[in-house]
């Protein structure tokens, strides 16, 4: 793993407890929260969530994945369209509290694409956003409601996710230089 590890397997399962518990504190009942995870790291932090909560606190949050490929202004252009997955929740987003979850939270770019994601598949009470990681850096209006730790970077440092459900050895976050992790 190249650069500086600013969370170990350990914080990262600490962090996500205590998000979980911020979840829980904020919303006053999991009656109508639901979890949907930016794919693919987003995804994997939402479903830790999901189980820590039904452990905790009984409740099974309904929680899935979402592609925001085709609602990326960045990636979406006359000459490339990107891959996209169809996005079927397996729920309905009519009236609900969606914690969308992302793993890195940088320019705003892929929160707002989420948001337009869900947008499309319902119309939600309410968005909030969860992220592992808040590197700064917006180039929109966007901010966290919920963030797992502040790191700030520069352009040409990225944070690099590795998560044992994407293929990793071992659960780390670190600080990489030049090209994207």
């Amino acid at each position: 793993m190249a650069g500086p590890v600013i969370m170990d397997a350990a914080g990262i399962h600490r962090t996500v407890i205590r998000l979980s518990h911020e979840i829980c504190e904020r919303n006053e009942g999991l009656d109508d929260v639901v979890l949907v995870g930016v794919k693919r790291g987003g995804e994997a932090i939402a479903r830790r969530i999901r189980d820590y909560v039904l452990g905790s606190e009984g409740v099974a949050l309904p929680c899935a994945g979402l592609d925001i490929g085709m609602t990326r202004d960045d990636l979406v252009s006359s000459f490339f369209v990107p891959d996209a997955e169809r996005n079927e929740l397996g729920f309905s987003l009519e009236g609900k509290k969606v914690v969308l979850c992302d793993d890195v939270l940088h320019t705003g770019r892929s929160a707002a694409a989420g948001v337009e994601a869900l947008f499309r598949l319902g119309r939600p009470a309410a968005v909030q956003l969860l992220v592992l990681v808040d590197r700064g850096g917006r180039e929109l209006p966007i901010r966290a409601d919920y963030v797992g730790k502040n790191v700030p970077t520069s352009r040409a440092e990225y944070v690099s996710v590795h998560l044992k459900e994407l293929g990793s050895g071992e659960d780390a976050l670190a600080i990489t230089k030049g090209e994207k992790a």
